[in-house]
């Protein structure tokens, strides 16, 4: 972390004094070694996450190289969403509060044209989307041939929502001797191509990213069915309560299904994506920021608005595809010197390789835990309501709560009547709600008591089999979830899998016809079917080691007979 002022970077009396009205003293680690880069007039690749204070990183530079003395647009910032720009450019109104000659609007889908027509006929400095400023470069009232530098804000989300035609159309478009300044949570090839194709030699900033810093997050993983997953959240939010949550899903119908069903269970929850209308997104953005709304439930892409430094849960309900995504999620959680919790829903055996290779990228152990029954929710409120309670009695009394007390003790009512009359009328240990979830308690508890039973397949190392082939074959001819499937055994010439005991004739029946690895498969059950394990234990999920596919590896029982012919030897040894 620098050490150095923003007093320090030579900035004029008018920016200084904003920055400070701003709140700002000490620089980040972006700012400090973006801002002497930009103002030297070099093209930067930057990488910084959400959060780093990058906006004012290139804001400063971007203020400062406006001429009061040059007309038109010299200035271009382009973000991949309507709220991304419209905070870009309240960052930089603020910034340029003392500089009047300082023109800048946003231009951006869902606002009226008429108004954005006005405002470009002066504006200087122009924060729009890529779509919208296409459209008023080609009505011609957007004139981009007085510009000196171009700023492509959040570069990865503009690609991943389908921008890098209009990116490049749009830097075609400028002047050759201008200045590309370019920020991105991560650099995948796309940015990297564009970099190349469109900058000069860019000065390359990576902030914190091969050392990136996730020891104020714990990471913790439940493992749940598929069909379960929603209950299981349910039960989580009520038993850790949390003051301001993101929850993470990949799609636009889940985020509107969670929405309405966390809703419907008493949560201050609101939705948000790309789909939603543009006042709709603001009045929910404005209500999470404010804390009228505890828990937003949003994709990727949306929730790159959001800037907000005390959210104490991120809850990835779909585990993002790539380690980068997963990381900038979890990074909304544990800033400014607070701790915080990612969670992440997991289901089944491929989830869990998935999350394997998440942990291996950030260099971290994501543990498992305990879906937590409806005792464990009333144990975590009643420890929260004494916190509270005792938190309350550090400071003195209102005299009128102290005199009501008297009176309701000279009646002959003993102070723990009192006391406990007051609880009930805050609705302490009301558990109506939670026993409703019982049932979906015992739903997800069923599978760790679930009887298994085997299925031996003549098919084995010898035809080149591994576990994925058995899992894939199994999964897609028999309809059932990789979860549902136990442990996994290869010998040279047959394999056998456990499922629950109730599924085995109809996964005997499914793979009638099947081939895996272009043979024909003849599957039976298991000889002697007293073979019904455990549930596995609790898992830590680690960094998987070099050459390591991910897969656990188990020899075969000793108390099981297999087939009389061809040999035994594990294939996995």
């Amino acid at each position: 972390m620098t050490n150095q002022t923003f007093a320090e970077l030579s900035l004029s009396p008018e920016l200084l004094a904003a920055v400070t009205e701003m709140g700002f003293t000490a620089t980040t680690d972006i700012q400090a070694e973006a801002i002497p880069v930009i103002r030297s007039g070099a093209d930067i690749l930057a990488r910084s996450q959400t959060g780093t204070g990058k906006t004012v990183a290139f804001g400063i530079p971007a203020v400062e190289c406006v001429d009061a003395d040059v007309q038109g647009v010299q200035v271009l910032v382009l973000s991949p969403t309507r709220e991304l720009a419209h905070q870009c450019g309240e960052e930089i109104r603020k910034l340029a509060k003392h500089l009047p000659y300082v023109h800048s609007t946003d231009i951006c889908g869902g606002s009226d044209y008429r108004d954005q027509f006005r405002n470009l006929r002066d504006a200087n400095l122009v924060i729009g989307t890529p779509g919208r400023i296409m459209d008023h470069m080609r009505r011609g009232t957007l004139n981009l041939s007085g510009l000196k530098m171009v700023i492509l804000d959040e570069a990865d989300e503009m690609l991943n929502m389908g921008f890098r035609e209009d990116i490049e159309v749009i830097l075609q478009d400028v002047p050759e001797q201008r200045q590309i300044v370019l920020f991105s949570a991560t650099l995948p090839e796309e940015i990297l191509t564009i970099a190349e194709q469109f900058q000069h030699e860019p000065v390359r900033i990576d902030v914190n990213h091969d050392q990136v810093t996730l020891d104020a997050i714990k990471q913790v993983f439940v493992d749940v069915p598929p069909k379960q997953k929603t209950e299981a959240l349910l039960l989580l939010l009520h038993y850790y309560r949390p003051h301001r949550a993101i929850i993470f899903s990949n799609t636009k119908t889940m985020v509107d299904e969670l929405a309405e069903k966390l809703s419907g269970a008493g949560f201050s929850v609101e939705g948000l994506h790309g789909d939603m209308k543009q006042l709709q997104r603001t009045t929910v953005m404005n209500g999470f920021r404010k804390g009228r709304v505890s828990i937003l439930v949003a994709t990727d892409v949306a929730a790159r608005g959001i800037d907000v430094s005390d959210i104490d849960y991120v809850v990835n309900f779909d585990i993002p595809k790539e380690s980068d995504s997963y990381v900038h999620r979890i990074g909304r959680t544990g800033r400014a010197g607070k701790t915080g919790t990612a969670l992440t829903l997991c289901c089944g055996r491929m989830q869990m390789m998935q999350l394997r290779r998440l942990a291996a990228r950030v260099k971290s152990e994501i543990t498992q835990i305990d879906i937590p029954t409806v005792t464990d929710i009333e144990n975590a409120d009643e420890h929260r309501t004494i916190q509270s309670i005792e938190d309350a009695m550090q400071s003195e009394p209102m005299p009128f709560h102290t005199e009501m007390i008297r009176q309701l003790m000279d009646k002959g009512y003993a102070p723990e009547r009192i006391a406990a009359a007051l609880l009930g009328m805050r609705g302490v240990g009301s558990t109506g709600k939670l026993k409703d979830l019982t049932g979906v308690v015992k739903k997800i508890a069923v599978r760790e008591h679930r009887p298994m039973a085997g299925i031996v397949f003549n098919i084995g190392s010898a035809n080149r089999v591994t576990e994925r082939h058995i899992i894939g074959a199994v999964t897609e001819r028999a309809g059932i979830s990789s979860h549902d499937l136990g442990k996994i055994q290869i010998t040279e010439s047959f394999s056998t899998v456990t499922v629950p005991a109730e599924m085995v004739d109809d996964v005997i029946l499914a793979m009638r016809g099947c081939k895996i690895c272009g043979k024909p498969v003849v599957a039976m059950p298991m000889p002697e079917q007293k073979n019904h394990f455990r549930a596995k234990p609790k898992a830590v999920v680690k960094p998987a080691p070099r050459g390591n596919t991910g897969l656990r590896r188990s020899a075969p029982r000793k108390d099981w007979k297999g087939p009389k012919k061809g040999k035994t030897a594990d294939h996995r040894k």
